[in-house]
């Protein structure tokens, strides 16, 4: 198994010291659907899966995490898109609220009850409703939307069972879609925001993956097509390379961006790496 190139202690201080100048976010990608957001002074860690077997069978992790759950430092604010096990980390999520214990964790509702035998107080537990954008720290606007892991699945109350997170911040919008499918809503409701980066699940899906119980996703080729429908600047794909049982070669969905959409700019992350997105309006503001 690769080693990692720096210690999760380097990394931890390297998002600390990152300074980002308006009209920018920096994203550090840490596998799966981990990321880490960086915007004027906030830092947010999405669906951070920090722990898991490196040798459990079809479910081992591909390389060890990046960062160590015991070594979070400095998060403002800490988004979940759902329940299942590689977003919703019951071995991260209480060393994240012990190290940052006043950062708020927005999540689904069906998410609520696992946070909370986590040990995660009401407090700090903010329930993700599709209806209800947020405003945080005077300075970013966050809005759910609502994702169809495969169904679009909805509670009692009318809560999503699955978001994503649209971010406003720094002069950037930012898209996070958590694990969905397209359908004509998602897509009418993410252009309407006008995201100018957006983060996508290639995995796809099938019957046999589908067999075993493998909730699937968007493809690539649904990725790249969905990225120009929106209109986006910029398409980074996620969920493809931590369990081999459930991957996805990032290589085909840039050669098909390329292929289909010359003009649309894509990036592929390396474990850890710092990418910082330069919108078209950075270093304009009055």
């Amino acid at each position: 198994m690769t080693e990692p190139s720096r210690t999760s202690a380097e990394l931890i201080r390297e998002i600390a010291r990152t300074e980002v100048p308006y009209g920018t976010l920096a994203l550090w990608y840490l596998g799966q659907e981990s990321v880490v957001v960086k915007g004027d002074g906030i830092t947010i860690y999405v669906d951070p899966y920090l722990s898991g077997d490196l040798d459990d069978g079809d479910w081992r992790r591909t390389f060890p995490a990046p960062i160590l759950p015991e070594e979070i430092q400095g998060v403002q604010l800490c988004l979940i898109t759902h329940e299942h096990d590689d977003h919703m980390d019951a071995r991260t999520l209480p060393w994240l609220h012990r190290s940052c214990p006043g950062a708020p964790i927005l999540a689904p509702a069906s998410c609520q009850p696992a946070l909370q035998e986590m040990g995660i107080p009401e407090s700090v537990r903010i329930t993700a409703d599709d209806r209800r954008p947020l405003e945080l720290f005077a300075k970013l606007r966050l809005t759910p939307i609502a994702a169809a892991h495969e169904q679009l699945e909805r509670d009692a109350d009318g809560c999503p069972r699955y978001v994503g997170y649209v971010l406003e911040l720094n002069g950037v919008t930012l898209y996070h879609a958590g694990d969905t499918v397209v359908f004509p809503e998602l897509m009418e409701q993410v252009s309407a925001l006008k995201p100018d980066i957006a983060l996508l699940p290639i995995n796809g899906r099938d019957y046999f993956r589908q067999q075993r119980g493998i909730v699937g996703n968007m493809d690539y080729r649904e990725a790249a097509h969905f990225a120009r429908e929106i209109g986006v600047d910029t398409v980074i794909p996620l969920h493809y390379d931590l369990f081999a049982v459930n991957a996805e070669k990032p290589g085909h969905f840039v050669d098909y961006v390329y292929e289909q959409f010359p003009e649309q700019k894509a990036h592929v992350m390396a474990r850890g790496e710092r990418f910082v997105y330069v919108s078209p309006r950075a270093f304009l503001r009055d």
